[in-house]
């Protein structure tokens, strides 16, 4: 029997003693099998998703387990992994996660990389800064940090760097965290006196990056926290890439030591995109999208939407108003679009059907699938994104909105409500989605 049948057998062993709740426990535990075992953490596969959801909240009850049988702390992490039939490699040599599920992991949205970065005068010093981190990671601009307005790429150029990093070494230790859910985290670490596993999961990182790390400032434990382990990813040859909103000089209530150590790399301003990379953008989320549009139309649409942001709902919404009419989207349907929107945008409210179409047409799904009783997450998640908005943008009441989606209860427009609520705070990559379409929606009233 291997070191890591014996740890794991040994743990099950001791758990199946505890009678009463624990038994449940035990039971779906007793369906998964070591992969890994390290000095700081161990690795579980699970054979199914359901038994990955059953255990991930319980992971501090099970880490307290195996500190009271074990005396050793350690950070449990579950992945899923079906166990190789009999006859066939060990768990620990079959597994090995695809780079997808570790971007994942890391934090990482898959629709940002170097590929679909475009660059121009105004981001060309930062693109070459972030290359330069890739290639020499720990030692080149360490930190690096990049601040600018609203849309102008940072989140996009830091990921980039992520992805890029695990594609040449998955055994690489990266994670991307938006600078208030660090603040979040904490929080709820301290409050679950669960500090021990916060930082054994921030501070031996290979990579680590805070989006707007301007929400720290002003919150006295929140840097003492941040200061050492901004330290103690450094001093092991780690990389730290921060973004914001505004320069180190220029964050009011930071602390002098962290200013000093934002400074220390190298700090990059990236500008507002210019009218040809607006236009390079357009063109790049277009082409993502599967939606066909002529370089002069883009060009038109670049001119007149200076906020790169809201190119993205800006060209969705204009593909709403040709689907079924053209094939691509010509100058002659840009120039209707914006005429009418001059004309209408003043009177025309938003209604419950402009919301189920602006979220049909981003997340490429058939209005008819909204309303129908399928339940695979591929219609689940929009559904409620478009119940959301409806509550939130058109103001219709519970029932009315389920009527809107041909749904029976109001409890499920509840449900929705609180789930998109909760996974916007969360994950600001899904927020950033959802905000996408609430500029299309704007865009087109």
């Amino acid at each position: 029997m291997s070191l890591l049948s014996s740890f794991w057998n040994e743990f099950l062993a001791k758990l199946s003693e505890i009678k009463g709740e624990k038994s449940v426990l035990y039971s779906v535990l007793k369906q998964t099998h070591l992969i890994e075992l390290a000095e700081e953490k161990i690795i579980i596969g699970c054979d199914n998703q359901g038994i990955k959801k059953y255990l991930d909240p319980k992971l501090k009850e099970i880490e307290d387990h195996i500190y009271q049988n074990f005396k050793k702390r350690l950070l449990v992490e579950f992945v899923i992994a079906p166990l190789r039939k009999k006859g066939s490699s060990s768990p620990l040599l079959a597994f090995e996660p695809a780079v997808e599920d570790l971007f994942v992991r890391s934090g990482l949205n898959k629709k940002y990389s170097f590929e679909n970065f475009a660059v121009s005068s105004t981001n060309q010093v930062a693109y070459a800064a972030a290359q330069a981190v890739v290639n020499n990671l720990g030692s080149a601009y360490n930190p690096l940090f990049l601040y600018g307005g609203v849309g102008v790429g940072k989140t996009h150029l830091s990921q980039s760097v992520a992805k890029k990093i695990l594609e040449k070494d998955r055994n690489k230790k990266v994670f991307f965290c938006p600078g208030d859910s660090f603040t979040n985290e904490l929080i709820e670490a301290i409050r679950d006196k669960t500090t021990p596993r916060f930082r054994r999961k921030y501070r031996y990182l290979s990579l680590l990056i805070v989006d707007d790390i301007q929400f720290i400032a002003g919150k006295t434990h929140i840097q003492e926290e941040f200061f050492h382990t901004f330290n103690s990813i450094v001093s092991s040859g780690g990389q730290i890439i921060l973004t914001s909103d505004r320069s180190p000089t220029e964050i009011k209530n930071l602390e002098d030591r962290l200013r000093s150590r934002f400074s220390g790399g190298m700090t990059i301003d990236i500008q507002e995109p210019d009218f040809e990379l607006r236009t390079a953008i357009l063109l790049i989320k277009a082409k993502e999208k599967n939606i066909n549009i002529d370089i002069e139309a883009a060009k038109i649409i670049a001119e007149r939407s200076t906020d790169s942001r809201a190119l993205e709902g800006t060209i969705l919404s204009l593909y709403a108003t040709i689907l079924g009419k053209k094939e691509k989207i010509d100058l002659d349907s840009v120039e209707e679009f914006f005429s009418q929107n001059k004309e209408t945008n003043k009177t025309r409210r938003i209604n419950s059907s402009d919301v189920i179409k602006a979220v049909c047409t981003y997340y490429n799904v058939k209005q008819s699938h909204l309303k129908s009783p399928e339940r695979s997450e591929r219609i689940v998640l929009p559904r409620q994104v478009a119940m959301y908005l409806i509550r939130r943008h058109v103001g219709l009441k519970l029932m009315e909105t389920a009527e809107a989606l041909k749904r029976k209860d109001h409890t499920t427009v509840l449900h929705a409500e609180e789930k998109i609520s909760s996974l916007m705070m969360r994950d600001q990559n899904f927020k950033k989605e959802v905000d996408s379409i609430i500029q299309s929606l704007e865009s087109s009233t």
